[in-house]
């Protein structure tokens, strides 16, 4: 089989990548690939990627169950088998990943990260060390750290980042989600970095080691910034309470349950009078969210019946009409039928042996350039003949390394029109890759996590100007100021956009067009420039001016449903889940559409939908629901393979710890350190499906034993015993964490007005040591003159007569009446 070359306008045909070790997040990698028309080589051992026991199993003559999950994960993909590890074996797969562009290289969740001292691409000692293709690894630690060693998994690693502590009840046990929700933003992650590796090709050959324990902080970065500027409660404040504001969570209506998000005050005064309540809209009490929150009970009591009076959908069309941000909460069955996703192919068939059923597209819709609407998933070892002749393994990619510190988006200009988490994720994510972003804002109307509560104060202390959090989501960047509804300021801006290679934006759908800054006004300038537009639902469909936050986005995706424990309502998590996923998407997107510019020199409007970004995370439940018709209750803190698996109270107030036994050794392991012989005794146990029948008997067993110990004692004892095992921080300690100072992922670095402040690096790393931060978020409109005289050539007479004007500006004006 010769190596693939283009054939069509697919956005990665022609590359050839390789797929070897195990889990969610690698598969997910490897699907975003093939899905785009790459020759994906999934290589698996004998007994087979680990994900082929998911539940829900498909049941095939002659053959093992596979798994449907997997299968939707493996559409489109070769499938090779490794015939043991003898030296001919492995230079085989040497001589394989040699011939590829990419390798996405998870062995070392597996076997460790010793692993990594040995790649794939190596084995052959004819092949010259300084060639190869770009690699990226997955790592659950990272390559160095006290933790570098621990045994991991998506749940350790989610409650080691703070991603769990804070979700569920107050007497706890906090929530875990479903394992696939860390994969997949871990995948986004690995894909993203192999993207811009090849967007940077032209220097050679790039290796980049993840962690997914740094990813999986990422959905919580916002957490980080609240906790250093003292606005976070560092606790759990109950199911469906969003520390932030209130009502923020999900309620039971006449039929159905709806969504509510009520932040701003005009938001909360549109709810009151909705229920038919007007009088509460500017009761002291409740005139904003961290008030309202204090009061959560009593504004629950009077909202609740109010509520029941009518059905789901029409609250949603009667908030919504009053621009409340307010959504439908969709069982997995109401999800597959809505009309906006179907509208969109959010959901696409896949096929494995004779069984079809539905999956989740992947949502970065780049029209002639993909993704495919669904696919094959071939059976284990299809392939296996097409990749062991000469002619498949020739054609090494042959590339030099490149050298370590050049950033591989260097060439490129992004202007930034995003306000929030989301987009300045997505924008921030190619400024770490090195690309020139210029963020745009205006002086009256500047990034809201600037601060929403526009008092005196607000403008004369520049409180706009001391939100950790802001200062999180935007390093790197260069930041400029222009009134976008001037005349002027828009000729500004178009001069920027002339010379730029992409725009992004989350605004609300119609701001842009109402400012002529459209796409199709934008490509008039511009015909090779590239827009990413990221709102709740997409552009262009009955609910594209739906309000929405990132709870929101959670709401409507219907995860909810999936999410806690059987006896409490649709739960969320307590984070803006859907802003940092929204943000992993959108910038993995925007990677995709720039490589697609690179190779056709041409233009592109992306039309994200942020709610279906969420989709892949809910993927589970949507194949549950297509291939069985039904969905599995709610299970809690419950693996559908791995047991035990659960969180388990520690010595300490709330103080937790979660056990993920992924196999037998594991389990051997554990009972060598709990000294249980009622455990050991019983032959039943020895296997993972008598230790799922008995979870009640052997939870109660490892409860009695961890409420001993401190959670970090605990922890410990079980890791040394090579058993997965990780506290449940709380986000505060997780700024405190040795591993991640150890390794330098968080910075002190300085700010004008801020102050000293943590910050996070990237996610991604070429060696051992952090990349660099480059420059702070940017105070506002700090580098406008220096961007307007070297980007679009004004004077600074010019640039004077803007300030003088309020086009442009480095402080916060009083919005106009």
């Amino acid at each position: 089989m010769t190596k693939l070359e283009p054939s069509g306008p697919l956005a990665l045909a022609g590359i050839r990548v390789l797929e070897v070790g195990t889990g969610s997040a690698l598969a997910y990698a490897g699907k975003l690939f093939a899905d785009f028309g790459a020759e994906v080589i999934k290589v698996e051992d004998g007994a087979g990627d680990a994900l082929r026991h998911l539940p829900p199993l498909l049941a095939a003559a002659g053959q093992a169950p596979q798994s449907a999950l997997n299968a939707w994960l493996s559409t489109n993909k070769r499938s090779v088998t490794l015939r043991g590890q003898s030296i001919e074996e492995l230079a085989w797969l040497s001589r394989l990943a040699m011939s590829c562009d990419v390798v996405l290289d998870a062995r070392a969740l597996r076997q460790g990260v010793e692993i990594l001292a040995h790649p794939v691409c190596r084995r052959s000692a004819d092949i010259q060390s300084a060639k190869a293709p770009i690699e990226v690894y997955l790592t659950w630690f990272g390559e160095s750290g006290p933790y570098s060693q621990f045994t991991g998994s998506d749940a350790v690693c989610r409650a080691l980042a703070g991603a769990v502590h804070g979700s569920g009840a107050v007497a706890g046990p906090p929530h875990l989600p479903h394992d696939m929700q860390t994969g997949i933003v871990a995948g986004l992650g690995a894909f993203s970095s192999a993207v811009a590796a090849l967007l940077g090709a032209s220097d050679g050959s790039r290796r980049y080691v993840l962690s997914i324990h740094e990813a999986a902080f990422t959905v919580v970065e916002m957490e980080a910034g609240m906790v250093q500027d003292g606005r976070h409660p560092q606790a759990r404040l109950g199911v469906n309470r969003f520390c932030t504001t209130h009502p923020g969570g999900i309620y039971p209506t006449k039929e159905g349950w709806i969504g509510l998000f009520a932040h701003t005050l005009p938001q909360w005064s549109a709810l009151c009078v909705a229920i038919g309540r007007p009088e509460l809209a500017h009761d002291a009490r409740f005139v904003s969210g961290p008030t309202r929150i204090t009061y959560a009970d009593e504004i629950d009591a009077f909202l609740q019946p109010a509520l029941l009076t009518r059905t789901a959908g029409e609250w949603f069309e009667l908030l919504g009409s009053s621009k409340f941000p307010a959504v439908l909460v969709p069982t997995m069955d109401e999800l597959l039928a809505q009309k906006v996703h179907r509208e969109r192919a959010a959901f696409v068939p896949v096929a494995s042996g004779a069984t079809r059923f539905e999956g989740v597209g992947v949502p970065f819709p780049l029209g002639d350039a993909g993704p495919l609407r669904g696919g094959v998933a071939a059976h284990k070892g299809a392939h296996d003949n097409a990749y062991r002749t000469e002619e498949a393994l020739a054609g090494a990619a042959g590339r030099t390394r490149a050298a370590e510190g050049l950033p591989p988006l260097r060439k490129l200009r992004v202007i930034d029109l995003t306000m929030g988490w989301a987009g300045p994720l997505a924008a921030r994510t190619l400024a770490d890759f090195g690309a020139e972003v210029i963020k745009v804002e205006g002086t009256q109307y500047p990034d809201w996590w600037r601060g929403t509560h526009f008092t005196e104060e607000f403008y004369q202390q520049r409180l706009y100007e001391k939100n950790s959090n802001f200062a999180l989501m935007n390093r790197n960047k260069l930041g400029v100021t222009l009134d976008l509804a001037h005349p002027e300021g828009r000729e500004a801006f178009l001069a920027l956009v002339k010379t730029a290679d992409m725009v992004i934006e989350n605004y609300s759908t119609e701001v842009l067009p109402k400012l002529g800054l459209d796409y199709a006004s934008l490509c008039q300038v511009n015909e090779r420039l590239v827009m990413v537009s990221m709102p709740a639902f997409g552009i262009g469909n009955e609910w594209s001016r739906v309000r929405a936050y990132g709870g929101t986005l959670e709401q409507a995706s219907g995860l909810p449903h999936h999410t806690g424990f059987a006896h409490n309502p649709p739960s969320l998590t307590s984070y803006a889940y859907g802003d940092p996923i929204g943000g992993w998407n959108a910038g993995a997107a925007a990677l995709l559409a720039l490589l697609v510019q690179a190779r056709t020199g041409k233009g592109r409007h992306v039309n994200l939908s942020q709610v279906e970004c969420m989709l892949p995370l809910a993927a589970p439940f949507l194949i549950e629901q297509s291939l069985c018709g039904k969905t599995s209750p709610r299970q809690g803190n419950a693996h559908p393979v791995f047991a035990p698996h659960n969180i388990y109270p520690c010595a300490g107030e709330d103080a937790w710890m979660v056990v993920s036994v992924a196999d037998d050794a594991q389990w051997d392991a554990l009972l060598d350190v709990l000294q249980a012989p009622e455990l050991r005794l019983d032959p039943a146990l020895s296997v993972v499906a008598g230790r799922r029948a008995q979870r009640e008997k052997i939870d109660a067993v490892i409860a009695a034993w961890t409420r001993q110990r401190p959670a970090d004692d605990a922890m410990h004892l079980l890791q040394r015993a090579g058993v997965g095992a990780g506290v449940v921080k709380p986000i505060g300690s997780v700024l405190e964490d040795p591993h991640l100072r150890s390794r330098g992922f968080f910075q002190k670095v300085q700010r004008e007005h801020l102050g000293e402040y943590l910050a996070t690096t990237p996610w991604f790393r070429e060696s051992q040591q952090p990349l660099e931060i480059s420059r702070v978020a940017p105070t506002l409109g700090e580098h406008s003159r220096e961007v307007f005289s070297r980007v679009i050539g004004l004077t600074q007479e010019q640039v004077n007569a803007l300030e003088k004007s309020g086009i442009t500006g480095t402080m916060a004006a009083r919005k106009r009446a």
